[in-house]
């Protein structure tokens, strides 16, 4: 029995596809492998006391170092089979955000502003400002006397 396995993992071993061929073949249907690195400089301030003269000068030094940031982006191309399902979740998405504003948009209701009585609620407001004051109801009193 372990001689079996042992022979069936040897064949296995030297008749299977290498690493090379499926990245080749991976390459060949349109995969990408780049590296993109940046370099940033961090630049630091740095101050230490001096003795000069008998007085304490503080001495500032500009130390700068340097941060390589890499990050390994690859493409894999979609199959048409993922291709498809994406396509039906896009526009299954997009058939259920026009229902859901079909939905409200049905029952917001709109009024209409009738001015008119926006007007007439003014000027009787007005009116009755100005009848209620004081200067108004001496006026009418002299009014009346005017004519008496």
């Amino acid at each position: 029995m372990k001689r079996i396995a042992l022979i069936f993992v040897t064949v296995h071993l030297l008749f299977s596809c290498s690493v090379n061929y499926h990245l080749n073949k991976a390459i060949k249907k349109g995969y990408k492998c780049e590296e993109v690195s940046d370099t940033i400089k961090i630049t630091s301030v740095d101050s230490f006391p001096v003795i000069v003269h008998d007085s304490i000068v503080w001495e500032k030094v500009l130390v700068q170092k340097d941060t390589i940031i890499r990050n390994k982006t690859s493409y894999v191309p979609r199959t048409r089979y993922e291709t498809k399902l994406a396509y039906r979740y896009k526009i299954k998405y997009v058939k259920a955000e026009a229902q859901k504003v079909k939905y409200q948009n049905k029952y917001i209701t709109k009024y209409k502003t009738r001015w008119l009585f926006v007007i007439i609620a003014f000027v009787l407001g007005f009116l009755l400002r100005v009848t209620l004051s004081e200067t108004f109801r001496s006026r009418i009193s002299l009014l009346f006397n005017l004519f008496k």
